[in-house]
Parts: C-alpha cells; structure tokens; sequence
C-alpha cells in the first residue's frame, strides 16, 4: 500500500511554499526550486497529490502567524524522513531559540560531537520542513550566511524578522 501524501501551495512573504504532509504529520515545507533529491521523501508530486488536509490548514495558519509576528514556536505533528543522525540534527534545530543563530559547530558540540560540524551542515541541508525546523537559524562560524536551501538572501529576510520581532539587532 502506499502512502498517501497530500499536498498545497501556500503564499508567503517567501514566495511560495510546498507543503507535504503524510497521515502522521507534516513531511515537509519546500522551496520553489526544491527537487526530489533533496528531500526524497516528499514523494513525486503530481497534482493528484494536491488536496486538502487539516494538517495543511494548521500548518497555512501557522505560517501566517509566524510571518504576522504572532507565533515563535509552531505546534505541528511532524513526520520527517531521514538518517537516525538527519533526525537528530533536525531535533536539534528545534532547540534552537527564535531570533537566535548557533554555528554548525555548536549545533554538532551540542549534539555530543563537536568534530561532525560538517556531517551537521550536510544534515541540515536535507531537512525537509523548512521554516518550522528552523535550519535559517544556523550559521557559519564567524556569523556568516552559509547555504541555505531557499537561498542566502531568504535565510537573511528569515533571521531579520525574527530579530526584528523579538526586538534585537538586525543582521
């Protein structure tokens, strides 16, 4: 049998956003030029796929609390698909707070090994819910902007409205 995936596009400030969800949960937010080799998981999707889902319409309101500066932490099943070391890479960037940036080496340190701040980078690069596992939050080690799947000038916009709504500093 397989598993049925639905999915919707949602507007954001962003530009539009792909949004993947299985039965258990949120598989995945994707960018515009997102494939099916970065994130495997989201299936081939066609417009059979397209529907609706009540996981899709929390995840629509969600978003747009997120980008109204009305939510800085989101309450959704998710149900990423990756490695034991992908999934906890991605657990990590939960932890991280919002409006704060830690470096590949410290998410690894804080991960029990700081020498797979690479392995780390590579991980974060594959995670598949975009925005709500916050990989924008990660940085270089000297605070630079590194790659980001929704691209560098995008990971910026993210981090300068988190700041500018939890009232820090912009970048």
């Amino acid at each position: 049998m397989t598993e049925r995936l639905v999915s919707a596009i949602i507007d954001s400030p962003v530009g539009p956003l792909t949004v993947v969800v299985s039965d258990r949960g949120v598989r995945a937010v994707l960018w515009p030029a997102d494939d099916e080799r970065r994130v495997p998981s989201a299936g081939s999707l066609d417009a059979d796929a397209a529907g609706t889902h009540p996981v899709i319409d929390d995840v629509q309101r969600q978003l747009g609390e997120y980008f109204d500066g009305n939510r800085t932490d989101f309450d959704l099943p998710l149900d990423p698909i990756g490695t034991e070391f992908q999934q906890q890479a991605w657990l990590a960037l939960r932890t991280i707070p919002y409006g704060a940036t830690v470096s590949y080496g410290e998410q690894a340190e804080r991960m029990g090994d700081k020498n797979k701040a690479r392995a780390v980078g590579a991980a974060n690069g594959k995670n598949p819910i975009s925005i709500i596992v916050p990989c924008h939050r990660v940085v270089g080690s000297n605070g630079s902007l590194t790659g980001f799947a929704g691209g560098v000038d995008t990971k910026r916009f993210l981090l300068d409205h988190e700041r500018r709504v939890a009232g820090q500093t912009l970048l």
